[in-house]
């Protein structure tokens, strides 16, 4: 199930992003996942989804995709068509999702006002 993409969560104030869309992708997020669909020419784009990990409950996933599933959510931003699946829907509401590069790691963030707090590394979260 996993593809090999990082992904960190981070608990946001909710007044941050006034505007309630499915996700709003960040300009580094955008050029990211162009990236990523050009090295996988068989994707349409990618899925994000929920599930039981890490000290503090849930994790997102991100995975490469070829259909949209029929309860999937899409969002398409710019050319970048983005699945959500139907059990992370409701936890990724008004999510940006950021991607940043440094010297030592490079991953997508979700800067996510629904979630109550998440474990030290930012892997997991709880809602």
């Amino acid at each position: 199930m996993s593809s090999g993409i990082s992904v960190t969560v981070k608990a946001i104030g909710s007044s941050k992003f006034a505007k309630r869309a499915a996700l709003i992708l960040t300009e580094n997020a955008i050029k990211r996942v162009k990236q990523l669909l050009l090295q996988n020419q068989n994707a349409i784009g990618l899925r994000i989804g929920v599930k039981q990990k890490g000290c503090s409950g849930l994790a997102y996933y991100l995975e490469y995709t070829n259909q949209k599933n029929k309860l999937d959510e899409e969002v398409n931003q710019d050319g970048v068509k983005i699945y959500i699946d139907r059990k992370a829907q409701l936890s990724l509401l008004g999510t940006e999702m950021d991607f940043v590069s440094s010297a030592l790691s490079s991953e997508f963030i979700f800067n996510n006002p629904n979630i109550k707090g998440t474990c030290g590394c930012g892997e997991s979260f709880t809602m």
